[in-house]
């Protein structure tokens, strides 16, 4: 059994976009019934509090990456904690800000290129994003 198993750009950027229309529409709509516009706070906190709390207490999987049998783990392949989670999902985004977007766009490169498929979030956070189902470590 390979340890890693990491998984690639495609198979993540799959699994963001089943969770931006899976959670992300939601959101909007909610919103814009409550506040009359789709993009708020409410939005932004839901979103937030979405892809830091799910991964933590479903073992490294959001529902999008759960449908394509993807998830986050630590580097030692122990499950994500919560200190983790605010590590590669808000201190990577504030340093996706400040660098304005280009490490987005260098993040992206990683995963492509990269051997270990590790993005700047990921180093971070000292995790990647694997095949392995939560049993298999």
């Amino acid at each position: 059994m390979e340890k890693m198993n990491p998984a690639g750009f495609w198979i993540r950027f799959g699994a963001s976009l089943l969770d931006g229309i899976i959670m992300g529409l939601p959101l909007a709509i909610i919103s814009y019934i409550i506040f009359g516009e789709s993009d708020t706070w409410f939005t932004t906190l839901g979103s937030n509090l979405y892809f830091i709390l799910v991964p933590t207490f479903w073992v490294g999987y959001t529902v999008g990456k759960k449908i394509l049998g993807i998830r986050v783990v630590k580097l030692d392949d122990t499950d994500v904690s919560l200190w983790t989670m605010i590590m590669r999902h808000l201190i990577a985004g504030l340093i996706y800000a400040l660098t304005l977007g280009i490490g987005v766009i260098v993040s992206a490169f990683m995963v492509g290129i990269r051997e270990d498929k590790r993005a700047i979030h990921d180093f971070i956070a000292g995790t990647y994003v694997s095949y392995n189902p939560p049993w298999q470590k």
